[in-house]
């Protein structure tokens, strides 16, 4: 054998081996590819896809709503103030209800970071109806409540119509009604010739409060002055709830303080309070919900992850000799097992990113509808779109390399 051949063999080897090196497919094609599969079945992809969709909307109208409520509630903490304590009465050693003492108001505006005080007494006996026809046992639940003309300003309540108590009004048979307490009475709004009996006793109707969201026990009040109480309903001049503001930086100074110093002589009988905490224990057991419906929206999602499975393996069965052919005309393994790798993460990130666009339009609605912010935290939809991707590739790579390990000949026999 001469040089001249050797050289020649090697030549034609080299150039063999050029000729049946494998096509690299770019990430383009490895879409272009990927998308094929789907688009020969819409109908079915649409279903799967639709699966992943359904759980990542749940999980991020979930996470979306509660976001947008806690905003809500920022908004509403934010212009009313967690700076309001409140001091009520509680129980005597011996189990009896305590009184606060007359002088406990005075000494709690005495306190150092206090701003404003002010108080409610209950009226005992002293239900409001809006006719005298009504029986005495049928309350609604409504109680009447003597009242301070400073308590709108101090508890932050907001006037839904008519107007406040000032110091004419608290004199006579005038009345504020709660939120709740209106709407049981069917008042719709304050006036001259809207009268409600309390006791013996027919009171005008002068304003009605907006719900009270730190006080939410005047929203099932009827609020009189403190002298009219006094006069008209003998009230006995003892105030059962008292109301402060303090500065912002002071507010935990005066909590500690607040119950020795409306009640020196028994400061055990004082339950001190804010209400702000209150809502923020609310808050806390919607996220605990929260939580409960992400856990469903996993779950839903993880029902979408098998549909994707179960279509790629019925995938891989049905294009067995369309695998065949791409094996035979040079198609690698590791370039069949990407193509249906592919074609599953795309199958998951159209349901992904749909599901996400869904879940936004659901909490845009909903907190349209309850007049919240919008809030919808960027990390919910990209972790449901990464979620999606993980589901998918993971239901997919198991077809892929079931369709990488069929033989060119296996798959073209099978019919």
């Amino acid at each position: 054998m001469t040089v001249q051949s050797v050289e020649a063999g090697e030549a034609g080897r080299a150039e063999a081996r050029d000729v049946l090196r494998p096509a690299r497919l770019g990430p383009a094609d490895v879409v272009r590819v990927g998308g094929a599969g789907l688009r020969t079945r819409p109908l079915r992809a649409f279903l799967s896809a639709l699966g992943i969709a359904i759980g990542i909307a749940a999980m991020v109208a979930v996470v979306g709503i509660s976001s947008s409520s806690r905003a809500d509630l920022d908004r509403a903490l934010a212009a009313l103030g967690t700076n309001l304590l409140t001091v009520s009465p509680g129980s005597t050693l011996s189990g009896e209800q305590a009184q606060l003492p007359f002088t406990a108001e005075k000494m709690v505006a005495r306190i150092a970071g206090v701003e404003s005080v002010s108080a409610v007494g209950r009226v005992p006996d002293a239900k409001a109806y809006r006719t005298d026809r009504i029986p005495k046992v049928v309350t609604n639940g409504i109680a009447t409540y003597a009242s301070r003309t400073s308590l709108r300003a101090t508890v932050g309540a907001r006037l839904a119509s008519g107007a406040w108590l000032n110091p004419a009004t608290a004199r006579h048979p005038a009345v504020v009604l709660g939120a709740t307490a209106a709407d049981r009475l069917g008042i719709g709004h304050a006036g001259q010739d809207t009268q409600v009996l309390i006791g013996s006793t027919w009171f005008t109707v002068v304003g009605v409060l907006e719900p009270a969201p730190l006080a939410p026990e005047l929203d099932t009040a009827a609020l009189i002055g403190w002298p009219a109480a006094q006069r008209v309903l003998g009230f006995d001049g003892h105030a059962t709830t008292v109301y402060t503001r303090s500065d912002e930086a002071q507010v935990e100074p005066v909590r500690e303080v607040l119950g020795a110093t409306a009640n020196p002589e028994a400061p055990s009988e004082v339950q001190v309070s804010r209400p702000s905490d209150a809502l923020a224990a609310q808050q806390a057991a919607g996220e605990a919900f929260t939580g409960l419906l992400l856990g469903l929206g996993a779950v839903a999602l993880l029902v979408g992850g098998v549909g994707v499975a179960n279509t790629m393996v019925i995938s891989v069965l049905e294009r067995r000799a369309e695998i065949g052919l791409r094996r035979s005309l040079g198609a690698t393994r590791g370039q069949i097992r990407t193509q249906f790798l592919a074609e599953s993460l795309l199958l998951s990130a159209l349901g992904g990113a749909g599901g996400a666009l869904l879940g936004l339009a659901v909490t845009t609605g909903y907190a349209l509808y309850q007049g919240w912010p919008t809030v919808v935290p960027p990390w919910a939809m990209a972790g449901g779109v990464a979620a999606t991707l993980v589901i998918g590739g993971l239901a997919g790579l198991y077809p892929a390399i079931r369709a990488s390990r069929l033989s060119p000949t296996e798959a073209l026999a099978t019919p």
